[in-house]
């Protein structure tokens, strides 16, 4: 039945099926002749079940905070306030870029919401300065992936779902060194290009106008601190932090900047109800073909294979980069998480590795993927932005992918990179 049903998923991914799509009829096919039968009404259940998750319900709300702290005229202020810190080095707009970015991702928790964000300010201004397009895109591209690793993440709560009993609070403040690290990398790319191209910077720094700049986002920059500080002394639990950011930014998009129109928060319920109707139906049919895997016997059967090929952590962590790695090219992010996270952790506690530690490697190889053609929806998103055709940021797109596997290699092989925050924070 294995092979009937990866056999389907693989023929519909060839044909061009959306990925949910792709997933539930390979899903219901491996029902249909699975012997003995197991009643379709279970199709149903398995789905209502999976979406039915009082943790989940902190993804819309983390989403629909991003959009109102957007409207509310946050990121403008975010990227102002980098701009007051970096412009001035040269190619500074670069890294105007990526500060903004992982100011944005400590607010929306997605990167697709980052690189949009973020990427219709950044990517018109650093075009008008002269830089080239292929290059804004990549960029661009890769800072928006930081969205998924410093806190609140989406896809780290839908792993903390996946796999049960991991603090997702723990996953949060996991997070914010690979995260850091990940920006730090990103830099230090875009400088050596910024160097070879001859991009200047924007005047001096000015120390005036950063104070200025810092006060003007001070609010946004706080919202970050509130929920990690309110998760970890147990104020809140991270789906009413949830609450907590979408109330916060309500009020300081509202009352506070005064920019927040009715209109956009209208737009703002309507963007954040059809993102998260796409990420739902994803988990659905993920965590539907996930049970399937598991009435199959699939991780125990993986489990002993991969005992018997090696004993060695350090060889079976390569080999889980390198299939994320290839995987994350073609599945979105959420359905990629909710699939493998039940197939791989029982690996990883057989490995003697950390749930904590292993989901950050999961997220870390998945945000890579999404630069990396063919899906690659944040190097789209950035290419579509800036109007470039996708084959135009390759000779810039190595780059970035070389900085972000050192990154991930760190945070694969040297756990307290990751753990140190959560362990000094408990």
């Amino acid at each position: 039945m294995a092979g009937l049903l990866f056999g389907f998923l693989g023929l519909f991914f060839i044909l061009g099926v959306p990925i949910a799509f792709s997933l539930g009829l390979a899903s219901l096919i491996t029902f249909l002749f699975r012997v003995p039968p197991i009643p379709l009404e279970v199709i149903a259940q398995r789905m209502i079940i999976a979406a039915d998750s009082f943790p989940l319900m902190a993804v819309p709300l983390f989403l629909l905070a991003g959009s109102l702290m957007e409207g509310g005229g946050i990121s403008k202020r975010l990227i102002k306030f980098a701009g007051a810190l970096v412009g001035h080095i040269r190619g500074g707009m670069g890294y105007v870029s990526v500060l903004a970015s992982m100011f944005f991702g400590g607010i929306s928790g997605s990167a697709v919401a980052d690189t949009t964000a973020i990427g219709t300010v950044t990517i018109p201004a650093m075009l008008k300065r002269g830089y080239e397009k292929g290059f804004v895109a990549t960029l661009q591209g890769a800072a928006g992936t930081i969205g998924v690793l410093i806190p609140p993440s989406v896809p780290l709560i839908v792993y903390g779902v996946a796999v049960g009993g991991v603090s997702i609070g723990d996953l949060f403040i996991a997070g914010i060194m690979p995260g850091l690290m990940m920006g730090a990398a990103l830099i230090i790319v875009s400088y050596i290009i910024a160097v070879r191209k001859g991009y200047e910077g924007e005047g001096r720094l000015k120390f005036k106008e950063t104070v200025l700049a810092f006060k003007e986002a001070i609010l946004a920059l706080l919202m970050p601190l509130i929920i990690i500080v309110g998760i970890r002394t147990g104020i809140f639990n991270p789906t009413e932090s949830a609450v907590v950011a979408v109330i916060y930014s309500f009020i300081v998009g509202k009352f506070v900047y005064k920019e927040l129109t009715w209109k956009e928060v209208y737009e703002a319920l309507a963007k954040t109800t059809m993102s998260t109707g796409v990420i739902m139906i994803v988990i659905a049919a993920a965590s539907l073909f996930g049970w399937l895997l598991t009435i199959e016997q699939i991780p125990q059967w993986a489990s002993a294979t991969m005992m018997s090929i090696t004993e060695n952590k350090i060889v079976f962590l390569l080999m889980v980069n390198f299939v994320l790695l290839i995987v994350g090219t073609f599945l979105e992010t959420n359905a990629a998480i909710i699939m493998l996270a039940p197939l791989l952790y029982p690996l990883a506690v057989q490995y003697g590795i950390d749930l904590v530690h292993f989901g950050l490697i999961m997220v870390v190889n998945l945000a890579i993927g999404m630069i990396t053609p063919p899906l690659g929806v944040t190097l789209l998103i950035s290419c579509g932005i800036a109007r470039v055709a996708l084959s135009k940021t390759f000779r810039y797109l190595f780059a970035y992918l070389f900085a972000m596997i050192m990154v991930l290699l760190l945070v694969t092989y040297f756990p307290q990179s990751v753990l140190f925050l959560p362990k000094l924070l408990n």
